[in-house]
Formats: C-alpha cells, structure tokens, sequence
C-alpha cells in the first residue's frame, strides 16, 4: 500500500528566488552599532542586512526576532568589509567605500507578511498607515507605528471580484478615508475597508496597472492608451487616449505650493510621459 504523499503549497516566486539566494550566500562581513544592540552583516550580493541582538537574546524570542529588521542593497557586488564609528557604518566592496548614518538605518523596518512579490502601495492621509498589494493576491493594512499588519484582504476569495483566468495577483489599488480602490486578476473593484466589504465593481476586461482617486473620480490606467475615468457609481465616464500603446502608471501632482504645475501624467510603453493639462485631453508629452 502507497503512503499518501502531503500537499504542500506551492512557493511563489519570490520565496524561491530568495531560498535560492539563501542556498549560495555567502558572509563576508559583519560590524556591531555604537549602541551594541545591533548587527549589520554584508552577503555576497551585495546587501546588508540589521539584525536585533537585543531581540535575538530576549527570553521571549521567537523566530521572527531571528530574522533582519531590515535589509538594504548597498553594492552591486560582494560586502567584502564593514567598520562603525559613533555616528557611521561604513562599508566598501566593489571599487567604492560608502557611508550610512546608524541613525537612519535604524528608522528603516521591513513590513513582512507577504508570500510573493509586491506591486503597489498607498498611503492613509490621516493615519500612519500604509496598504500593499500583491502577486499572492492579498492587500494588507499596515500600522506604522507598530510595524504591525492589522488587516487583510484576499481580493479573489470575493465572488463578486475573482477573475480565475486572470489570476489573483493585485496590481494596482489606491485610498481615500475609509475607501480602497484595487485590482489586477481580480476585477478593479471599491472597497468600504473598516468593513472589508467590496461595494462597486467597475466593468473594466482588461486588468487594470494603477488606480488612483480624483476629487469624486476614480482614474485607472492598463491594458491599452487610455486614462479611464469611472463614477464611484461604477459608471464609465470617459476614456481620454494617451500616446503609449499600454499605461502602467498615473501620477497626479496636487503640491499646493506649485499650482501651476497641477497635471495628470501618464507613462507606460513608450519613452513618453504624457502630460494632462486637464483630464479631458493629452496637452502633451515628455520624452527620454
């Protein structure tokens, strides 16, 4: 009689990339912070990653206190040497000696909850939080000040959303107060997020590359030249063509301080960034 052979989930693909990165890393470097309380190690890649001793060494550790609070790319080759001073860590590898402030490495905190790569980001305006979206189709609510997750939502578990022929990667999503806007595999859908409720589905084929609120608009951009600009209602208000054949990002500059400069951009494959005067036309275009 055979043995039953258990299901295991399958990695994605940032999991294996970093188990393969793991498998051939090699440390060449390690310097303590002037406090003492913090390691930095440089790999062969080219990183360096800040792991907590005092975190590591508390009774109450738990493998997460284990792992770096934060990695950052610091050359494009090997770490092969690494000093501290009071104030700096100093590193050097590929033909450069580089300098980082203890000060604001220390600031950095790595958000970890997601099982594959992340697409998008938004921020809360009124609160410190932070939303990610990503290729394991979740989108997580962050708090900052905990540099803790406080709420998921897997986007393709939801009837109303789920593409399956898409897949479930979330590639897009934006925030305003109490509302999200996302989507990817999953259809551009608005969400009522202290209720985790989806509440307008925008009949959009094509998934969408990034999203964005605009006083009571919604504006998406994707597969295809145009700037889609839908009614909260769901209702398609306008579709305004670009000069790139496919959109991958919009950006909106609302800086009080330069009023005059207040455009729509959009960009995507072509070496132009098509710049909106107004949202109902392309005034024109910046070129590589």
């Amino acid at each position: 009689m055979e043995r039953a052979v258990p299901h295991t989930a399958p990695l994605g693909q940032m999991e294996v990339f970093q188990a393969l990165q793991r498998l051939h890393m090699t440390i060449f470097s390690q310097s303590f912070s002037p406090c003492g309380k913090f390691l930095a190690s440089g790999n062969n890649c080219g990183q360096i990653a800040i792991f907590s001793l005092s975190a590591a060494l508390s009774s109450e550790a738990k493998e997460e206190s284990k792992k770096p609070i934060v990695t950052f790319q610091a050359h494009d080759g090997p770490v092969y040497s690494m000093v501290s001073t009071d104030r700096h860590l100093f590193s050097a590898g590929d033909g450069e000696v580089k300098a980082w402030l203890w000060a604001e490495i220390l600031k950095k905190r790595a958000l970890r909850g997601h099982t594959d790569y992340i697409h998008c980001l938004a921020l809360r305006d009124r609160n410190p939080e932070v939303l990610s979206g990503g290729e394991d189709g979740a989108v997580r609510l962050w708090d900052l000040r905990m540099a803790k997750e406080v709420q998921t939502i897997e986007v393709y578990k939801h009837e109303e959303c789920s593409r399956p022929h898409n897949g479930r990667w979330i590639g897009c999503l934006a925030t305003d107060s109490d509302w999200m806007v996302c989507g990817g595999g999953p259809a551009l859908t608005l969400w009522h997020l202290r209720s985790s409720t989806p509440t307008t589905i925008f009949p959009m084929w094509a998934p969408q590359k990034h999203v964005t609120f605009y006083q009571d608009l919604i504006l998406s951009a994707g597969q295809g030249p145009c700037v889609n600009q839908w009614q909260l209602s769901g209702e398609l208000k306008a579709q305004v063509p670009g000069s790139s054949p496919g959109l991958l990002s919009l950006s909106l500059n609302q800086q009080p301080s330069a009023p005059e400069c207040k455009v729509l951009t959009a960009a995507g494959n072509s070496c132009r960034v098509d710049v909106f005067t107004n949202l109902g036309y392309r005034a024109f275009s910046l070129s590589f």
